[in-house]
């Protein structure tokens, strides 16, 4: 194809699958005859400038055919292009969405791009795809717990972590109580997991950020796809609003556990509900050749009855409304409009101890942000937002005949704010840097109240005073510079050394008392008895490709400090206290590792292999008598295998081998007899190790006759999925309870598990 133009210097336009019409997020434009290159971001918009001279242009993208283009550049040019399908070319376990040497020219460090076609073929749990035990299988990231999606990135909490979706924090992104992700695979475009290097345009958590994107629909025909499993059924649906012009998707998920309770012979047990289920929409509209809009929405609920004895449930609903504006061929702007809220609610619903307790987190976001390519040498990046919180921590609602007491904990409101700018400077060279700054601010707002503590006794703080605040008064304010600096040189065609420095900050706190992911845990803003938190991380990593790009290897070290840690008394009272900030303590945390990775991208035999080697420990004045401990979730060794093989065109296979050194923990290390009673004496905190966890899975994929044809038009696919989880049947230890032997004075330790060998089929159809 061949283009022409008359004066100017700036090529740009937008990238677009050609058979589903969605923009190919990260698409690569090169310059053949320079080198010069540039990805297509999230909207499928590029834009690159060039001196006036004529180019040969490639674009490419990973799973589709490649196109070149020669283009007479003496004007500014537009193009909006549609790559076609490469149907023969199985290449990749990891599309990532790149140049292929990509990985090695960028200043990008501890981030990873990850599509749903690559996710979809490593094994899954009972069948549930699932991208955050998918992430966990990434050098420093470590699971919480077995079959858990809870994770810890590079020695933080799993509240340090902000899990995004379509730009909506979602707070508890699980069902079943951590054993499945709230992210129906069908509906998800995309993944991108910063864990270091984090861009200036992101902030708010000190370990990482999840950027989570939901698919556009087919703007050219309507299409579907879903699956039947034996715990879930889902289904996809998409298509035009106006062909070419605005599309829709909608995709649904449902568990039915519940659907064969009526079978069991205890009655209580046929009254009860287990089930979850998953809504995701979303459309978007080109208004003219500069304006596009986008809406998305995400709704999920848990329920678990059992009977009349207990009831559960939670979930989270986000809106999410994004103004696309091209304003010229250098800038680009987003205006997001959004809303996220989780709640939970828990009690008896019947009987003389009827009550409801509901937490809920609500936030309202407004933000802007803007791409401004500056030139061929500078990409700026800068933008700025707000987000007004409200914290209900505990309502209990009791029954007329409940001797509960209802009881209301006051609400608590803040602002959120920030403003960034970031510059990416690429001088075609050795040299490429990466530099930001994000300025973030937090207020707490009335009405409110804040209560003061006599902190004499460490063991105990006590109210001591309280200050009310008005309605819409602004008593307290945290802000906060974060420098982000990148730094890459290349060493030769194939390999390159990064350097990174980051700094971020984080105003809102988790009540976790667990390693584990569960829905609840108490949110609750930074104040005065309570400082955000912050983190200072270092991190320097080699990179090198090998074989003509088909192997990718990697080697990143860190070394994060941590500033305002939060943790809690032992014995701390965390839920249904009005008075939890006298239950926290804070101090300061280091942690440090290595983390290697190769990984194989080509070829119908892929996969990767990924090490980490770290350490995470903590320093509270008030705990461990002020020696310093190990944090809850420190692994010292974890170690993924992920490989997939396609035998034929009929069948592909997948293998997960997973390993890691046991997390510590606290036992009793003796006891002591006080008035007949035997009162157990603990070990320093977190001075002992749970037993290592290791675990293989397993996956067989066998693709059914070739596409079917109803009617001359609608086109059937399918296959089978099978899955083998924990396949030689480990019996790996969820929890260890210390026990006193019937009849003695003797204690024992009880190992809990939860899983042994659970095997799943899956039906899996598309037209």
């Amino acid at each position: 194809m061949q283009v022409y133009a008359q004066k100017g210097f700036t090529i740009r336009g937008t990238i677009k699958g050609e058979d589903n019409g969605i923009p190919l997020v990260g698409a690569s434009v090169i310059d053949l005859k320079q080198g010069a290159g540039v990805s297509a971001n999230q909207n499928g918009y590029f834009s690159i400038a060039l001196p006036k001279d004529t180019y040969n242009i490639k674009v490419s993208f990973i799973g589709y055919q490649p196109q070149q283009y020669r283009i007479i550049l003496n004007a500014d040019t537009s193009l909006n292009l549609s790559l076609k399908p490469a149907f023969t070319e199985v290449e990749e376990v990891k599309i990532v969405g790149e140049r292929k040497i990509d990985n090695v020219n960028n200043t990008s460090m501890g981030s990873t791009i990850l599509n749903m076609e690559s996710i979809k073929k490593i094994p899954s749990f009972m069948g549930e795809i699932d991208l955050l035990k998918t992430i966990q299988l990434l050098p420093g990231v470590q699971g919480s717990g077995e079959g858990q999606t809870g994770y810890n990135v590079r020695g933080g909490g799993i509240d340090q972590n902000l899990v995004l979706l379509d730009d909506a924090p979602i707070y508890n992104p699980s069902h079943f109580l951590g054993f499945f992700s709230v992210f129906n695979a069908d509906a998800i475009k995309d993944l991108e997991l910063f864990k270091g290097g984090i861009p200036a345009r992101y902030g708010g958590r000190l370990s990482s950020i999840l950027d989570v994107r939901m698919k556009e629909g087919n703007p050219e025909k309507f299409s579907g796809s879903g699956g039947i499993g034996l715990i879930s059924s889902r289904l996809y649906l998409d298509g035009p609003i106006k062909k070419n012009k605005g599309s829709f998707m909608l995709a649904g998920r449902r568990t039915y556990a519940d659907a064969f309770l009526f079978l069991a012979p205890d009655e209580d047990i046929r009254d009860s509900r287990l089930f979850f289920y998953d809504l995701n929409a979303k459309a978007d509209y080109q208004i003219n050749e500069r304006n596009s809009l986008y809406l998305s929405a995400y709704l999920g609920r848990d329920v678990l009855s059992l009977s009349d004895q207990i009831l559960v449930n939670w979930g989270n609903a986000t809106t999410t409304l994004r103004w696309n504006k091209i304003f010229s061929n250098k800038l680009v702007s987003n205006l997001t409009a959004l809303v996220s809220n989780f709640d939970y609610q828990i009690g008896i619903p019947d009987g003389s101890q009827e009550f409801t307790s509901t937490t809920q987190i609500l936030d309202y976001h407004l933000k802007a942000d803007f791409n401004y390519y500056l030139n061929d040498i500078h990409t700026l990046q800068f933008g700025a937002g707000s987000i007004f919180h409200t914290f209900k921590p505990v309502e209990i609602d009791a029954g007329s005949e409940s001797f509960v007491n209802s009881t209301t904990f006051p609400e608590s409101y803040a602002l959120e704010h920030h403003a960034y700018l970031s510059d990416a400077m690429d001088w075609g060279g050795v040299w490429s840097v990466e530099a930001g700054l994000r300025l973030s601010a937090f207020q707490n707002i009335g009405p409110g109240t804040v209560y003061s503590y006599d902190r004499s006794d460490p063991e105990n703080y006590l109210v001591s005073d309280a200050v009310n605040y008005g309605s819409g008064e602004v008593y307290n304010t945290f802000s906060n510079f974060e420098p982000r600096l990148s730094v890459r040189y290349l060493l030769n065609e194939f390999s390159s050394v990064k350097a990174n420095y980051q700094r971020t900050a984080q105003y809102i706190q988790q009540a976790v008392n667990s390693t584990s992911s569960s829905p609840f845990n108490t949110y609750f803003a930074s104040s005065p008895n309570v400082k955000p938190q912050l983190s200072d991380q270092v991190s320097i990593g080699y990179f090198r490709n090998f074989n003509k790009n088909t192997y990718e290897f990697s080697a990143e070290a860190y070394y994060k400090t941590m500033q305002n840690v939060i943790d809690f008394k032992d014995h701390a009272e965390i839920f249904f206290n009005r008075f939890v900030e006298g239950e926290i303590r804070t101090g300061t945390a280091t942690a440090y590792g290595l983390e290697l990775m190769m990984q194989k991208v080509k070829g119908k035999f892929n996969g990767w292999v990924s090490y980490t080697l770290s350490k995470a420990e903590r320093n509270i004045p008030e705990i461990n008598e002020g020696e310093p401990f190990l944090a809850p979730y420190n692994r010292t060794h974890d170690i993924s295998v992920v490989l997939n093989y396609e035998l034929s065109e009929r069948w592909q296979f997948g293998l997960v081998w997973v390993y890691a050194s046991g997390r510590p923990i606290t036992v009793p290390s003796g006891k002591f007899e006080y008035r007949n009673t035997y009162i157990p004496i603990y070990s320093d905190r977190n001075s002992e190790q749970m037993p290592s966890y290791h675990r293989m899975d397993l996956t067989a994929t066998y693709f059914l006759k070739d596409k079917m044809t109803f009617g001359g038009k609608v086109k059937w696919q399918s296959n089978l999925n099978f899955s083998l989880f924990n396949a030689y049947n480990r019996h790996n230890a969820f929890t260890i309870n210390f026990k006193r032997r019937e009849g003695t004075q003797t204690t024992f330790a009880e190992k809990v598990y939860f899983f042994g060998i659970v095997p799943s089929i899956t039906y899996n159809f598309k037209f």
